[in-house]
């Protein structure tokens, strides 16, 4: 085992043949003044995430740029990215992430740089990745390394240390990263390893916003919320549907990733909140049997919607051939994956994300509340759930199934109402008509009821 002061020489030297690169910036994500969301440069910032895990270890130079501008184009404004999968890690060009499997030894060639096509090495090829993004307006969600790493016991306290004030000392300069502690485990386990991982990026740079991607049906509120370097929470609704939810302490949320979002709202101190790995497009319910049927579009909306409207700051979308970035050269795939990402990054399901961050950048951003009371009716459990938010003057009510919606507009701060649909799987909007208020006001959406028949009642108060 290597000591302390070796491990963290190795660090320092490792930054020292980094610190001359001249690196592109964008504006620092901040938390908002109410603690609610995010901001850049004063302005409102929805998170809009994806999950391209694999891009780092999968993709060759020429690929990240088709995908990052496809993302960019398609209105994403963050990817989440795994830096070590696992200790064997190697990218696409046959370069080892780490010394001898070790983390607390990443594998850097002195001398390279991310800008010379010929000479680079794994964490080269990453500062060049984070580079292009950056000059498409994209920001970085880190992974440092993935739980099952840790929770196999391949680091511990010190070595975790070592490798975070690595990383830290590495990315500290750019400004579209941030830090996604954990990986798909649950913060009981490695406890220890985990504060250590986030108390020391946090000491290096108090002003990068770092979170906990926890493991399925849970949310990093539960053991890191009162931790001063957790920023914001995360949670993972996860990938099984309401039959096959077998959440313990009584949490059987099912698919009501609005739950979570929920519970995360009323917690002190106040701290932002999302859904950073809900149901991916095109992967099996529950994951690992593939002869279940595949979630849809119109569940990605659906987690969106809800999770947002129940107070999130932000939603990240996955896809199952994306996220593993699964290529025609590959022998294998994971949840029975059968699309190229390629193809797949085209999906109807992240080409309708955009139209849920217009809308919530629509109206007066940051004044916006989750507000169940504006439901005059039954708010309905499972797919009959109505889930409801408001600013001021406006306020939107999500519907998953087109159930008839009948609403308490006294609300909203204004003699009469002007009222619309918008449709989430267009982004079109369809004027109904003006309103005096009311306590009861009965509205029924377009076409008949059934599941995947979702709209946005959009009331402005005039």
């Amino acid at each position: 085992m290597l000591k302390k002061s070796l491990l963290i020489g190795i660090a320092s030297c490792l930054w020292l043949s980094f610190k001359s690169i001249t690196i592109s910036l964008l504006p620092t994500l901040k938390i908002a003044e109410n603690h609610r969301y995010f901001t850049v440069d004063n302005k409102p910032f929805f998170w809009l995430g994806d999950t391209g895990w694999l891009l780092f270890s999968k993709l060759k130079r020429e690929d990240a740029i088709q995908y990052l501008d496809i993302r960019a184009k398609q209105g994403f404004n963050v990817i989440q990215l795994m830096v070590v999968h696992n200790i064997a890690e190697v990218n696409a060009y046959g370069d080892s992430a780490l010394v001898n499997k070790n983390l607390a030894a990443p594998r850097v060639t002195a001398g390279n740089t991310f800008s010379k096509a010929k000479e680079y090495d794994y964490w080269d090829h990453i500062d060049w990745v984070i580079e292009q993004a950056a000059n498409r307006g994209l920001y970085v969600a880190l992974v440092p390394v993935w739980g099952a790493v840790v929770k196999g016991q391949h680091i511990n306290s010190l070595q975790a240390k070592a490798y975070a004030e690595f990383l830290g000392k590495r990315y500290r300069n750019r400004s579209n990263v941030i830090w996604m502690n954990g990986g798909d485990i649950a913060g009981s386990d490695s406890t220890k390893v985990w504060n250590t991982i986030g108390n020391t990026l946090h000491a290096l740079d108090p002003d990068f916003l770092i979170t906990y991607h926890p493991r399925g049906r849970t949310q990093s509120s539960t053991w890191f919320h009162e931790q001063p370097w957790l920023s914001f929470n995360s949670f993972q609704s996860g990938h099984r549907n309401y039959s096959q939810d077998t959440s313990r302490n009584d949490l059987h949320y099912g698919e009501d990733n609005w739950r979570y979002a929920e519970v995360d709202y009323h917690k002190e101190p106040v701290k932002p909140t999302l859904d950073a790995e809900p149901s991916y497009e095109k992967i099996p319910y529950g994951l690992h049997d593939i002869k279940l049927p595949r979630w849809t579009d119109a569940d990605i909306r659906r987690y969106g919607y809800w999770s947002v409207f129940a107070g999130a700051c932000g939603y990240t979308y996955g896809n199952n051939d994306v996220m593993q970035m699964h290529k025609s050269t590959d022998k294998t795939s994971s949840y029975g994956s059968k699309g190229f990402w390629y193809q797949s990054i085209n999906d109807p399901g992240a080409q309708q994300m955009v139209y849920l961050k217009n809308l919530m950048l629509s109206r007066p951003y940051f004044e916006r509340i989750p507000d169940q009371s504006l439901i005059a009716g039954e708010q309905g459990k499972k797919y009959n759930r109505l889930i409801a938010t408001r600013g001021k003057k406006y306020a939107f009510i999500y519907t998953y199934n087109g159930r008839e919606m009948k609403i308490n507009t006294e609300k909203l701060n204004g003699v009469n109402i002007k009222v619309s649909w918008y449709n989430p799987r267009n982004g079109r909007i369809t004027s109904v008509g003006t309103f005096a208020t009311s306590k009861l006001l009965k509205f029924n959406p377009p076409g008949e009821k059934k599941n995947g028949n979702d709209w946005v009642l959009i009331l402005d108060a005039i």
